[in-house]
C-alpha cells in the first residue's frame, strides 16, 4: 500500500491523466475535506463523540496538509459536528494536495489557456501515464467492489469517499451501476474497523453526500431561474 493521504489518492483518482479533473469543483472539494478528517479518525487523532468531532491525540502525522487540519480542530474554541468540519476542511486543500503530487514527481503542472484568453493550470500524469500509486488504489477499490471479503479500514474509506462524491462511475466504468452500488452498501456495513473508525467515516461519508445534494441543487434551481 503507497503512503499517500487519502486525500492524494482521491485526487488521483479524480483527475484524467491529462490533467482534467472528472468531478466537479464543489464535489471534489467536499471529498478532500472528508478525506482530511477520516485520515486523522484512521490514525486515531480524532474521534467523534456524541456527533461531534474531538482530538483524541495531537501528535502530528508527517503530511503538513493532515497536520494542519489536526491543528485546526484542536486550536478549535468549541466542537463541531463532522459536517461542519468538512465543509471547513474543503476550503483551499485541493491546490495544495495537487502541489504535493508534484513535489513528489506523481503529477505534472503545465499553464495553458482557454480559448486564447484564460489561464488555466492542468495536472497531468507525469511520463504521460497513470502513476503506480493510482493504479495500486484503483486496484484496492476493484478488489473490495468485486470480492466478497471485507477491505481493511483505509480502503473501505477511500470506498465511503468515492461513492460520496459520485466519483464511483468514473473509477469503475465497466462494472454494473447497481453491483457497485450495493457492494459499497455492504463495505459500509462490515466489520471492517474499529467502532471510533467507522463511525467517522458513516459521519463523513452522509456530511458529503447531504451537502453534494444541496450544491447541486442549488446549481440546477440557480440554472434554471
Amino acid at each position: 500500500m503507497s503512503n499517500l493521504s487519502l486525500a492524494e489518492e482521491l485526487v488521483l483518482l479524480a483527475y484524467d491523466d491529462s490533467g482534467k479533473s472528472q468531478l466537479s469543483g464543489t464535489n471534489l472539494d467536499l471529498g478532500l475535506g472528508g478525506a482530511l478528517l477520516l485520515e486523522l479518525a484512521l490514525a486515531g487523532r480524532v474521534d467523534v463523540v456524541d456527533k461531534r468531532v474531538v482530538v483524541a491525540d495531537p501528535a502530528p502525522l508527517g503530511n503538513p496538509l493532515v497536520d494542519g487540519a489536526l491543528e485546526r480542530i484542536r486550536a478549535e474554541g468549541r466542537s463541531r459536528k463532522p459536517k461542519d468540519w468538512v465543509s471547513k476542511l474543503s476550503k483551499r486543500t485541493r491546490d495544495p494536495v495537487l502541489r504535493q503530487l508534484v513535489a513528489a514527481g506523481i503529477l505534472e503542472s503545465e499553464e495553458d489557456k482557454v480559448l486564447l484568453v484564460f489561464s488555466r493550470t492542468r495536472y497531468p500524469a507525469a511520463h504521460g501515464v497513470e502513476p503506480p500509486v493510482e493504479t495500486e488504489a484503483r486496484q484496492r477499490l476493484r478488489a473490495a467492489i468485486t470480492g466478497t471479503a471485507d477491505p481493511d479500514a483505509r480502503t473501505a474509506a477511500l470506498c465511503a469517499l468515492v461513492g460520496a462524491v459520485g466519483l464511483d462511475r468514473k473509477v469503475f466504468p465497466d462494472l454494473p451501476r447497481k453491483q457497485v452500488k450495493e457492494r459499497l452498501k455492504r463495505i459500509g456495513e462490515g466489520a471492517w474497523a474499529a467502532v471510533a473508525v467507522k463511525k467517522a467515516i458513516e459521519e463523513v461519508q452522509a456530511a458529503i453526500m447531504v451537502a453534494v445534494i444541496a450544491s447541486t441543487s442549488a446549481a440546477t434551481t440557480a440554472g434554471s431561474s
